[in-house]
């Protein structure tokens, strides 16, 4: 089992900005701000600079770990997950993100390319936009989501990604996946001011380790750093 964050509890600004040097900006605000956990960088960011130049640059401020969120890797054939874990874990991440929507083979020999190279893996499976099951008119079943958590705990995974706009399946995961893994389990949530969600109702849903993946109510503030100390205010209330 294994734990990314030193904190039980923290936010993880999501680095979804335009540019490398809005990203130095945002890190700078906030990389001292207690309860600040870690940095999730995405797809589009990377594209237009590269993974390494972004971890460089959040170098420069903090040795916190960086967690890259593909949008979304595990979606490809199960022969590419070595290659995908080692050029990851080589730019410097701490951890990636899979949304493992290709099927067990996939998810299966990616999650263990990752151990392989000593690569942290969160998994997930629900997102939080409209319309992603099928119960709710989305091409996803239902039934297939809990497969995807339950195959990774299976593998020894204990960090997962759940939508934080949806409390009531925060809690559905929790009660799916605390029997398999205890006190160990550790959830990673988006969703939040924007998207709906509200921290304190998952912060009393998740009732243990968690961490609120916040982009916009803190990048696109006036004042960043004290949205940064906002967010992480409401963690333990």
């Amino acid at each position: 089992m294994s734990r990314i964050i030193k904190y039980e509890r923290s936010v993880i600004p999501a680095c979804d900005v335009e540019t490398i040097q809005d990203l130095t900006r945002l890190v700078r605000q906030t990389h001292d701000i207690d309860g600040i956990g870690a940095y999730k960088v995405g797809a589009i960011l990377t594209i237009r600079y590269g993974l390494p130049a972004l971890i460089q640059t959040v170098r420069e401020f903090t040795d916190l770990p960086v967690i890259y969120d593909h949008q979304k890797a595990m979606t490809d054939i199960d022969d590419l997950g070595k290659g995908f874990a080692a050029v990851v874990k080589n730019a410097g991440a701490s951890a990636m993100i899979g949304f493992p929507q290709s099927g067990p083979a996939t998810e299966e020999s990616w999650i263990k390319a990752s151990k392989e190279v000593g690569l942290e893996v969160i998994v997930g499976g629900e997102m939080t936009h409209p319309k992603y099951r099928r119960s709710e008119g989305g091409y996803i079943a239902d039934e297939s989501l809990d497969e995807m958590y339950l195959l990774a705990a299976r593998l020894g995974v204990n960090n997962f990604v759940v939508p934080g706009n949806k409390t009531e399946r925060v809690l559905h995961y929790k009660e799916m996946l605390r029997p398999l893994i205890g006190e160990h389990l550790i959830f990673y949530a988006p969703g939040f001011v924007a998207q709906g969600g509200i921290i304190t109702d998952v912060a009393k849903a998740a009732a243990g380790s968690w961490h609120a993946i916040v982009g916009r109510a803190i990048y696109l503030a006036k004042d960043v750093r004290q949205a940064a100390r906002e967010m992480t205010s409401q963690l333990s209330k």
